[in-house]
C-alpha cells in the first residue's frame, strides 16, 4: 500500500531476568560504593569483579558468573586459560607470564606483543553448566560492563563476539540499564544460603581491592 511503512524489529541481545538481577546487584553496589585505589581512582569495575570472584570461590568455583577469565585469541574458538587442577577456575597469570607460559605453545605468535589482541579478558562469562569450564560450547553469554567514561576499546566488542561464538550472545551492560537509582534494587535469585557463604569473602576481597590493587601495567594490555 502506498505510503505504508514496514517496521523491522531490531533484535538486541538481552540478559535473562535472573542473570541481570544478579549482575546488577554487584553493579549498583559498586556504582554507589566503589573500591578506591591508592591513587584515589574509583575502581568500580574492579569492585564488580571482586564480588563475582568471591561468589565463585564460595560456590567451589561453580558459579554461573565467571569474572575476568583470560582467553587465548590465537585459538579457534578462543580458549580460556584454566587452572591445572580445577577446570572451572581461571588460571592465575602472574606478571611476566607472557615470557614464560605464552611461548610454551609453539602455535602461538612469539614474542607476545601487548595491544595486538592475542588475549582478551571479558568482564563476565555466564556459563550454561557451572560444573564445566567456560569454553565456547558452554558459554551462555559474554557480558561487558561499561561504567560511564569506559568505552569499548578498538576491536574489543568484535573479539568478545568471537569468544561468544554468536553476536547475539555478547551483551553490554551499563548502570543505567540496572536502574541503580532505585531506592532498593530487587535481590538476585541466587539462593540466600549461597550468598551468606560469600559474605565474609566479599569483605576480605573488597579490602584487597582497596589496599593492594596492583599498579596499572602489572598485566599485559588487552
Amino acid at each position: 500500500m502506498e505510503g505504508a511503512t514496514t517496521v523491522v524489529p531490531i533484535n538486541k541481545p538481552q540478559l535473562d531476568f535472573s542473570d541481570k538481577k544478579a549482575l546488577c546487584s554487584a553493579v549498583c553496589k559498586c556504582q554507589s560504593m566503589p573500591a578506591i585505589g591508592a591513587d584515589g581512582r574509583s575502581l568500580k569495575q574492579e569492585c564488580v569483579s571482586a564480588r563475582l570472584k568471591a561468589l565463585d570461590v564460595a560456590l567451589g568455583h561453580r558459579s554461573p558468573y565467571k569474572a575476568e577469565f583470560t582467553y587465548d585469541m590465537t585459538k579457534r574458538p578462543p580458549a580460556p586459560f584454566l587452572d591445572k587442577e580445577v577446570d572451572t577456575k581461571s588460571r592465575t597469570l602472574w606478571p611476566g607470564w607472557t615470557n614464560v607460559l605464552w611461548p610454551k605453545d609453539p602455535s602461538r605468535p612469539v614474542p607476545y606483543k601487548p595491544g595486538k589482541g592475542y588475549t582478551r579478558r571479558p568482564d563476565v562469562i555466564i556459563v550454561k553448566d557451572p560444573t564445566k569450564p567456560p569454553t565456547q560450547d558452554n558459554i551462555k553469554q559474554v557480558v561487558e560492563i561499561k561504567f560511564p567514561g569506559d568505552p569499548f576499546r578498538p576491536g574489543q566488542r568484535e573479539d568478545y563476539i568471537v569468544i561468544a561464538g554468536d553476536e547475539m550472545k555478547m551483551v553490554p551492560l551499563t548502570p543505567d540499564e540496572c536502574d541503580c537509582d532505585q531506592a532498593e534494587p530487587e535481590p538476585s535469585k541466587i539462593p540466600v544460603e549461597q550468598l551468606a557463604k560469600a559474605a565474609a569473602l566479599l569483605r576480605l576481597i573488597y579490602m584487597v581491592v582497596v589496599i593492594k590493587r596492583p599498579p596499572v601495567g602489572g598485566l599485559p594490555a588487552y
